[in-house]
């Protein structure tokens, strides 16, 4: 089996490519996703709500309703949680076996919670910034050049 690799172009895009055909960097979108930021432009928030997406960006204009997050957001929060209070409940409890049962009633499920709330934004900004990123679910035929904002409903 011979492979002709003739053909095969190597080349990097250029500035002077349009928008849809550029590359996005994933890791620098995911860090502004999980900070609640717009993936393009990392200044617009993400969220007008606490996980309500904005159609676009309120400072680029960048189209952000086509994200499909679904049921990874909580799945991952559920997960990292699970691990965090889970670790945390052993440790406590090879350290100090004597605590009394109030304690672990009044601080586990209040650190679950708290977790809870704050990580689930994070991780649904970041999964979002990641199908922005990797052209995703409608994000591979928008272009990221600056538009009108559009108001959300």
């Amino acid at each position: 089996m011979n492979i002709d690799i003739s053909r095969t172009s190597f080349t990097t895009p250029s500035c002077d490519e349009p928008p849809a055909k550029r590359d996005r960097n994933a890791w620098k979108s995911v860090k502004r996703g999980l900070a609640g930021k717009c993936p393009n432009c990392g200044k617009g928030k993400i969220f007008y709500r606490y996980l309500k997406v904005n159609d676009h960006c309120p400072e680029c204009g960048e189209e952000l309703f086509h994200h499909r997050a679904d049921d990874a957001p909580p799945y991952l929060t559920i997960f990292a949680v699970g691990h965090i209070v889970g670790t945390g409940m052993l440790g406590v409890e090879t350290i100090a076996p004597d605590l009394p049962l109030i304690y672990h009633m009044t601080i586990w499920p209040s650190l679950t919670l708290a977790l809870s709330l704050i990580l689930l934004p994070m991780f649904k900004g970041g999964l979002i910034a990641h199908q922005w990123a990797l052209r995703m679910h409608g994000f591979e035929t928008a272009d990221s050049t600056a538009r009108a904002p559009a108001g959300h409903e």
